[in-house]
């Protein structure tokens, strides 16, 4: 509900006086609709009316407050219930605040105006929670497997088989696959439609974070821990309680992290930065990397052991190369949503921009399509996106055909213009192409053992 909108109050009460002057109080505000009952009976018939709050006499002729209140809970635990009493009873004021009374009102010379800022405060929470369901509903609709991750092909298929197994179980899922392919995306659809929700998705890229800095944000720290640690910090798996905590990155994370991250994992607890408390854990973990983590544990950088706690089901995600019936569904999909965000009114992709979008290799892979259909929509002069609106990283597909082009072959030509561009900076090019240092070597030999 909105401001807008009328709310809805049941009041209880069965002696007519006092039910009179309680529907007076209430009407004096005219987004207040009020419907008025002398039993608990004829209140809980009525419930089916949803209202948005109930005032409830505590002693009514056929049932007592308590009977009421835990009925109107049984069937919709979020309406407020405030119960009016002649009786000034403590012990029976916090009984009824136990049973989940909103609050509690005496009959005197003060209760209309508690009744009605009492009133007034629940129906801003319940704007307030009808939002947040909202809200929630939004993302979870934004994040529905069909919305969220398009595609019809037959390596998109498969990974929705996957999608749907991992949401019987709590089982931890590991997600691969290139730069740009959606990682995390897979990861939000996987929390939005499994038993978690409603509670909290939280994601922490260990890529990103400086090395000193990834324990204070998994963990947490108490105030004083170390220099600069003025206050007490919740970390991501306190955040994350109840929820799904996503791993984005997991390969670039140190090894003496990774035993601490495994004793977390294996004993579901953990102890903030400087404080000694035990901290019980009841997270999922999602976690995603472009790298090869078997080959990481075989070069020693990623703990076996904690590859095997993480491994879990593991979900591939297909470059964009190899969803070719996709890239026009895709391209579409994001066409259509950012026309609509800014108001555009274009409807459709000609058929020489379609031809020049499934000619280009997408090294960017959906995060890369994405960019191009959004910048080729700026710069449309009408209707429709025609070929010259849409800009491509030319570097390598000016020069070749990759058409029939194998992976190692278009990885080979990449890295070879990456290391004429940057004078054969080993580093810089395995940081413009988010590749290890070992695959470039590896590049180097085999073309110095070719021309030997």
């Amino acid at each position: 509900m909105n401001k807008e909108e009328p709310f809805k109050i049941f009041i209880v009460e069965d002696d007519p006086s006092y039910l009179k002057f309680l529907q007076y109080v209430l009407s004096l505000n005219p987004d207040f609709v009020v419907e008025c009952f002398n039993t608990g009976k004829a209140v809980l018939d009525n419930l089916h009316k949803q209202p948005n709050l109930i005032t409830l006499d505590y002693s009514l002729p056929d049932l007592t407050g308590e009977q009421v209140l835990e009925s109107i809970k049984s069937f919709n635990e979020q309406i407020p219930v405030i119960i009016i009493s002649a009786q000034e009873k403590i012990g029976t004021a916090v009984n009824l605040l136990k049973l989940g009374a909103y609050d509690y009102i005496s009959k005197d010379k003060e209760t209309k105006d508690r009744l009605l800022n009492i009133v007034n405060n629940a129906r801003k929470n319940v704007i307030l929670i009808k939002e947040i369901e909202n809200l929630r509903k939004e993302v979870q609709g934004k994040y529905d497997f069909e919305a969220a991750i398009k595609g019809n092909s037959p390596v998109m298929k498969k990974v929705f088989t996957l999608l749907e197994k991992a949401l019987r179980t709590n089982i931890t899922v590991t997600i691969t696959g290139e730069t740009g392919t959606g990682k995390e995306m897979v990861a939000k659809a996987i929390h939005y439609n499994s038993i978690r929700k409603k509670k909290p998705f939280v994601a922490i890229n260990l890529a990103a974070i400086p090395r000193d800095l990834v324990e204070s944000e998994l963990f947490g720290h108490e105030k004083g821990a170390f220099t600069g640690a003025l206050s007490r910090r919740i970390g991501k798996f306190e955040e994350a309680q109840g929820g799904t905590l996503f791993l984005d990155e997991i390969g670039e994370m140190e090894l003496d992290l990774q035993a601490k991250l495994l004793r977390v994992l294996q004993e579901k607890e953990l102890v903030r930065i400087g404080g000694s408390e035990l901290i019980n854990i009841d997270v999922r973990i999602l976690v995603a990397t472009h790298k090869n983590l078997s080959e990481e544990v075989k070069k020693g950088t990623f703990r076996e052991d904690l590859y095997y706690r993480l491994l879990g089901l593991p979900i591939e995600l297909p470059p964009l190369r190899d969803r070719e019936n996709d890239i026009l569904l895709l391209a579409k999909y994001f066409l259509d949503i950012f026309c609509k965000e800014n108001q555009l009114n274009i409807t459709k992709i000609d058929m020489e921009a379609s031809e020049k979008l499934l000619n280009y290799p997408f090294p960017g892979n959906v995060r890369e399509l994405k960019s191009i259909i959004e910048l080729a929509a700026v710069l449309s002069d009408n209707n429709e996106i025609k070929a010259e609106d849409i800009q491509t990283n030319n570097l390598l597909h000016d020069n070749i055909q990759f058409a029939n082009f194998t992976l190692k072959e278009y990885t080979d030509q990449l890295i070879k213009q990456h290391l004429e561009k940057y004078d054969n900076n080993v580093l810089l090019v395995a940081k413009k192409l988010d590749i290890g240092k070992s695959t470039i070597y590896r590049y180097l030999k085999e073309m110095e053992n070719e021309e030997s």
